[in-house]
């Protein structure tokens, strides 16, 4: 029987969670050159409308469909083209089916997104394009059978309220793998933020549409879900205190760019774990998720791998210890199952095994995918074209039109039109 109550409160969360690409886009777009931030915003707006059709057609169903065999990694096609994904809800649960679905389709559309931070001013548009919806269906939603579908993690027993494994950790290993794949930019990997507000506002927007992200996976206006809801902002906050707490220690400066980081970080590290844990047990999350990926920037550094935004220290290495961290801090009283400290080992063990199984799933499906894309249309766009910047090489825009005083006291801006600077060659669809 459909509860108005917790309709109500899906169809808000499922909005919060669309907010988010926004607000990622804003996030990413204010870290890289400002000749490739109209680039970087696209890869989650033209995201979202690619994953939207691909969930319709046929995500959806690969995720939530009855298991293909008795192993239980993938579902059938019952769903295809949301045939039987109606109004009424499914067996269980108080919301329309469809409901449910379009849900879960915010969480399958920001996930590639999260991955475009890896790879942000150096890849071909065609490449994204496929490597999204290539992603989106042997990655995502087989994933997503597996811990939320009744596919093999959920038989083991692994716990993931909403997202820690299927969103974060998938991300942060796939962008790891494409930054690998395709080397460093031209120019290197110390490049400066464009617009370090723009990034604040994006992690604030972030940080709102969470609430959606966590407290309606709880699929109920409950306890739970308050529970949810408060746990998430805890974690968050220790994340930026930690995270800008080491900055200092390292730097001896009070990095914003750093304390956005800092939220992002524990707002990861508490997405699996926010219908299982007490708000001291989110705390010690998000404080760990600050200090820990924070330390991982700083391998990046070292190793130069051009992971160009820290997908994989933010999402991959949060995602992680989150996951592990359900297995530690679970209380009975709160989700049902208990963990470490209330003397459950065995909830550690079977963290650890999903953890290891999605690190390796994502990274190997991702490396195939990436590499068929390279030999059949190619990865990267030209050097003159990255060193130009793709806003103008590939979407022929301008983020800024650079102002200069005229004699009249008015700006360039609005004394003439001035006309986009061309490449040599322009880029391939």
């Amino acid at each position: 029987m459909i509860d108005s109550g917790d309709t109500a409160w899906i169809l808000i969360s499922t909005a919060l969670v669309m907010l988010m690409l926004p607000g990622l886009a804003l996030f990413y777009g204010g870290l890289v050159r400002a000749n490739n931030v109209l680039s970087t915003i696209m890869h989650s707006f033209f995201g979202l409308a690619i994953v939207t059709v691909v969930w319709v057609v046929v995500g959806f169903s690969l995720a939530f469909a009855p298991s293909i065999g008795d192993i239980g990694v993938v579902g059938g096609l019952d769903y295809v083209l949301f045939q039987g994904v109606g109004m009424e809800p499914a067996e269980g649960s108080t919301i329309p089916f469809v409901l449910f679905a379009t849900f879960q389709m915010m969480f399958a559309a920001i996930t590639p997104a999260l991955i475009s931070g890896a790879f942000a001013e150096r890849k071909r548009f065609a490449a994204f394009v496929a490597f999204t919806i290539a992603w989106s269906i042997l990655i995502y939603s087989p994933l997503a059978h597996m811990v939320w579908g009744g596919g093999i993690l959920a038989e083991l027993g692994a716990l993931d309220f909403a997202g820690g494994t299927v969103v974060h950790i998938a991300s942060g290993v796939s962008a790891l793998v494409v930054a690998l794949v395709m080397g460093r930019r031209i120019r290197g990997h110390h490049l400066e933020p464009h617009d370090v507000p723009m990034t604040v506002l994006g992690a604030g927007l972030l940080w709102f549409g969470w609430f959606g992200f966590n407290a309606g996976s709880a699929l109920a206006a409950d306890g739970l879900a308050a529970q949810a809801l408060m746990v998430t902002t805890v974690s968050a906050a220790a994340g930026v205190i930690t995270w800008v707490g080491a900055s200092f220690l390292f730097n001896r400066k009070v990095s914003v760019v750093g304390a956005a980081a800092g939220a992002i970080a524990g707002l990861v590290a508490i997405t699996p774990a926010a219908g299982f844990v007490t708000v001291g047990g989110a705390l010690i999350l998000g404080l760990v998720a600050g200090a820990l990926c924070f330390s991982v920037t700083l391998l990046r550094e070292r190793l130069a791998v051009d992971d160009s935004l820290d997908v994989f220290a933010v999402h991959g290495v949060g995602g992680m210890w989150g996951a592990v961290g359900v297995g530690i801090f679970a209380v009975a009283a709160i989700g049902g199952t208990s963990g470490l400290i209330e003397g459950n080992v065995e909830q550690l063990g079977i963290q650890l095994v999903a953890t290891v199984f999605t690190i390796a799933f994502a990274a190997v499906g991702t490396f195939i995918i990436i590499k068929v894309i390279d030999i059949a249309i190619g990865l990267r766009v030209k050097e003159d074209q990255e060193e130009t910047g793709l806003d103008v090489a590939v979407h022929g825009e301008t983020a800024y039109v650079p102002w200069a005083g005229t004699a009249d006291g008015t700006s360039a801006a609005t004394a003439a039109p001035q006309a986009a600077p061309s490449t040599t060659e322009a880029e391939p669809a």
